[in-house]
């Protein structure tokens, strides 16, 4: 008989495509499948994007985006739900609420906010929703430096930790500060929760990584969705989006990187 296959955990990601697939639901799906999860998605906003900038974002009608949620989870039982990009205030309270109703064992919100080129994917209308109403319902806020500093709406200044006190009131259980685009020999995640603060230290690559928050962000939902406990699941994503920046290559003409999944 042949060998039974593995039963993988469905864990969905609620994010903007990326034609050029280094970031966004193709990032996603990647890493999900490469740490162990069968992927879902619910796409948000479609992109004209390569390696060298965004060129064009059409939204998704709002009620398309619902009902590729209700097709999904009137079907697979979700154990882990990530949002990446949702491009609109109208998306972001459609997803709130529907994570209200559907209950998911865990939710990670990445607040994605701009493109690597610099490019806009959040109305500005979408700031107040994602805090009030999205962010409160995370287990884990992934924020990098910059998208910290819209969130609490001022500088991060030297104090990181008052800063990560700040995000946690914010109502997420625990919030993974990205430093990324730290500077330095030595780049220092840092993941905050009632418990306190873990620092996660390791070399400052360099390369830009395309679509790295969003690799990062898919492996600690993933890793949730595996049975991992958020600080668990924390340490073994940063560990290996780490490796996934050492197999990274450049694809096509621009400055940027795909990771290595």
């Amino acid at each position: 008989m042949p060998p039974r296959p593995t039963v993988r955990p469905n864990t969905l990601t609620i994010a903007g495509s990326d034609a050029g697939g280094g970031a966004g639901l193709q990032a996603d799906l990647k890493t999900f499948h490469a740490r162990g999860t069968h992927g879902l998605t619910a796409v948000t906003a479609v992109t004209s994007q390569n390696t060298r900038g965004v060129t064009a974002v059409h939204t998704v009608p709002v009620a398309h985006v619902r009902s590729q949620l209700d097709a999904l989870f009137d079907d697979f039982p979700i154990a882990a739900v990530k949002t990446g990009m949702l491009g609109s205030a109208a998306i972001t309270r459609l997803v709130a609420t529907q994570m209200q109703r559907r209950q998911p064992a865990w939710l990670v919100v990445d607040p994605v906010m701009r493109a690597t080129s610099g490019r806009h994917l959040l109305d500005e209308d979408a700031l107040e929703a994602l805090v009030t109403c999205l962010v409160p319902l995370a287990d884990v806020l992934t924020p990098n430096l910059p998208e910290a500093e819209v969130l609490l709406g001022r500088p991060l200044g030297r104090d990181l930790d008052a800063a990560g006190a700040d995000l946690l009131a914010l109502g997420a259980r625990g919030v993974l500060l990205k430093g990324g685009h730290g500077k330095g020999r030595e780049l220092v995640d840092r993941y905050y929760d009632a418990r306190g603060v873990i620092e996660l230290r390791h070399p400052h690559l360099p390369i830009e990584g395309h679509g790295s928050g969003c690799t990062l962000a898919a492996a600690v939902t993933a890793a949730l969705a595996r049975g991992k406990s958020p600080r668990t699941a924390v340490r073994e994503a940063i560990a290996w989006t780490n490796g996934a920046f050492r197999r990274a290559w450049k694809p096509a003409n621009g400055e940027v990187h795909v990771l290595g999944h």
